[in-house]
């Protein structure tokens, strides 16, 4: 980690992982949200771990594949959850599709499902609040989307899945700042895809035997856009400009754009 007005040396360093880091993600301390200043990683030798940037060399927290089991790579990671000093989770997915929802105060596995698709981004709508939802992105053009809000014992979380036109892998799905209903989703073919999430009349019924169960809304497709050649690999939107962001692609080129119209959705 390094402070960008004073290079010379990182203000941390941790050999995280045996192999080849996938993602990162940081949350917390006194910028935004709550709770200590922390960041997750993935990697090839699907871990997953979480680090205090006050603590050397160790993890607070991490969440291994147990011993003897096949190990699947881990691809991505995503903090959320974090709406108070304790309540924290990591989501993670893995390449054979699995998508586990670890609780950091608890230091446990909380939810899992299974995709059925490499899975290549996760994120949350908002990481500082009681969570809510959450976008899935996979290979083979396919993404999910999760009510967060209400956990049915037995069938989890309510969700959709969506296919874009264009059949390329997903790799990114990235929430606007100021409206988390609207998410930008970023593909191998170097298109970009902005979504609105759209809520149901109730986001909670009951079953049969009385136990709540979540219902899922609806997406609409707002925009789609060719931004490169090659895959667009990171985004990431203005916290200050709304509909303003920038992006990366493997053209080894940087972007910056603006989706116009956005106060309006």
């Amino acid at each position: 980690m390094w402070d960008l007005d004073h290079t010379k040396d990182p203000v941390y360093t941790a050999k995280a992982h045996a192999s080849i880091i996938n993602q990162i993600d940081g949350t917390g301390g006194q910028v935004k949200g709550y709770g200590p200043p922390e960041m997750a990683s993935c990697g090839l030798d699907g871990c997953v771990r979480v680090w205090d940037v006050r603590q050397q060399d160790q993890p607070v927290a991490s969440f291994e594949p147990l011993k003897g089991s096949q190990v699947r790579d881990c691809w991505c990671v995503a903090f959320g959850n974090s709406f108070n000093g304790e309540e924290r989770c990591v989501l993670a997915g893995y390449d054979n599709g699995d998508v586990k929802m670890f609780d950091l105060r608890m230091n446990k596995l909380r939810w899992e499902a299974n995709v059925r698709n490499g899975v290549c981004g996760v994120q949350f709508d908002r990481q500082d609040i009681n969570m809510n939802k959450f976008v899935v992105t996979c290979l083979e053009s396919q993404f999910h989307v999760y009510d967060a809000r209400t956990h049915h014992p037995q069938e989890g979380f309510a969700s959709l899945s969506e296919t874009t036109a264009k059949g390329a892998s997903l790799w990114r799905p990235v929430h606007l700042p100021q409206n988390r209903e609207v998410f930008m989703i970023t593909a191998g073919d170097g298109s970009a895809h902005l979504y609105k999430y759209k809520y149901p009349e109730q986001r909670k019924v009951k079953d049969s035997n009385g136990k709540a169960k979540g219902v899922i809304g609806t997406v609409e497709l707002l925009a789609e856009q060719n931004l490169s050649s090659q895959p667009v690999t990171s985004f990431d939107w203005s916290g200050d400009k709304e509909g303003l962001f920038c992006c990366g692609a493997l053209d080894q080129t940087v972007r910056v754009g603006i989706a116009t119209k956005l106060s309006s959705l």
